[in-house]
């Protein structure tokens, strides 16, 4: 039976207190979120269909060492004077969706959050992922957020969630926006973390003002 987690809780992904265990050969995390529909619009809005703004959220994952640092970037490219991970690296993101061990992948980008279920996936095989990798960070930014004005306290009803080789949900976390996170636009959401003969999930919900995750990245580089 999935555990419903609060903000600061962990679990054990491979065994749960009820005595489930769970296949963590291929394990799917998954992310879902909707965008809170704005109130009236008029009679002009009903009558002409006006359209819901779009939010393009992306589901990125960090691969952390032993002392909680990304300690290979790959290759990069400048932009904005800044070097921006684009290939063969420890990040996984809309540029670079497969980890070159081919143990941890994003399935596809999502750029409007449509339709019911997971919105992104990041699939990881954590019994086959190297040993070096410590802990596993799961964030969401709002893509251009800052520039377009849209933030986390604008999305409703998101998750993450993490879902075994044979298909169990092992856990959930759920958050929905509200005026503490007025501006932000990223969230880190998640991590899973190495214990011995296991792995665990803790649900972090920090929620951070830019919507660029380089910016984030330089705490943990």
């Amino acid at each position: 039976m999935a555990i419903n987690l609060k903000k600061g809780q962990t679990i054990d992904l491979r065994k749960s207190d009820q005595g489930d265990s769970y296949d963590l050969s291929s394990v799917t995390i998954g992310l879902g979120w909707d965008v809170r529909k704005k109130s009236g619009g008029g009679l002009l809005g009903k009558l002409f269909g006006a359209k819901e703004e779009e939010y393009d959220l992306d589901a990125i994952a960090f691969l952390l060492d032993k002392n909680g640092k990304v300690s290979d970037l790959g290759q990069t490219v400048q932009v904005s004077g800044r070097n921006v991970p684009f290939y063969g690296g420890d990040i996984i993101y809309f540029n670079a969706q497969k980890h070159i061990s081919g143990n941890i992948w994003l399935t596809g980008d999502n750029r409007t959050g449509a339709g019911d279920g997971d919105d992104e996936q990041i699939i990881v095989k954590l019994d086959s992922l190297d040993a070096k990798y410590d802990k596993i960070l799961f964030l969401v930014t709002i893509y251009q957020g800052r520039k377009n004005n849209q933030h986390f306290s604008m999305i409703e009803n998101a998750f993450i969630r993490a879902v075994d080789a044979k298909g169990k949900e092992i856990t959930k976390f759920s958050l929905s926006g509200d005026a503490s996170l007025n501006g932000m636009s990223s969230m880190l959401f998640a991590e899973a973390y190495r214990e011995p003969g296991s792995w665990r999930f803790k649900a972090l919900g920090e929620p951070n003002q830019s919507d660029s995750f380089v910016e984030i990245l330089k705490k943990y580089n």
